[in-house]
């Protein structure tokens, strides 16, 4: 199976979870294994000498915890408000249709480490703009974001980079 093929797998739901969003379903390729491996396998290529990588809350966890096992680097996961159980650096957001706040734990990762930041989508950007900002001011060196597909008309990518042009974004798709 190409990549093409695999990425075939999305599916598109309209209207959810708001009237005018296009939910982008990720369930059909991630229950079909080849398609998976194929994906976390693209995602993957070219990094090298990753220290962590770290996945944003839900979608995101999925590819980061995989990536992580493929590249021998530890996961970090970047949650919701009020979801970890120590001590948590914070930073709210702006979402497409609300606002929101990401924590990560305080000690999730030591000053200079290589960090990979995975999401399943780049929208506006507002969440791994944030996230981004998180890895950031903890020390961390943010090599590259990677996602599984990217809402080109949105403009997160430029608002990225931005704040952060060293930054390599990668998508798989863009739509």
């Amino acid at each position: 199976m190409n990549l093409s093929e695999a990425l075939s797998h999305i599916r598109e739901i309209p209207d959810y979870p708001k009237p005018g969003i296009v939910f982008k379903d990720i369930t059909p390729l991630l229950s079909d294994g080849k398609a998976f491996d194929v994906v976390i396998d693209a995602l993957c290529e070219g990094l090298t000498h990753v220290d962590i990588v770290a996945g944003i809350e839900a979608r995101g966890f999925i590819l980061a915890s995989a990536m992580a096992t493929k590249l021998g680097a530890g996961f970090v996961p970047l949650r919701k408000a009020g979801k970890l159980p120590h001590h948590v650096f914070a930073q709210a957001y702006e979402l497409e249709y609300g606002s929101a706040q990401l924590e990560i734990h305080q000690d999730a990762f030591p000053v200079g480490a290589k960090v990979v930041l995975v999401d399943d989508v780049l929208a506006t950007g507002g969440t791994l703009a944030a996230a981004t900002k998180l890895i950031s001011d903890m020390g961390g060196v943010l090599t590259q974001i990677s996602v599984l597909l990217e809402i080109s008309f949105l403009n997160g990518r430029s608002k990225i980079l931005a704040d952060w042009p060293e930054v390599r974004v990668k998508a798989l798709l863009s739509s």
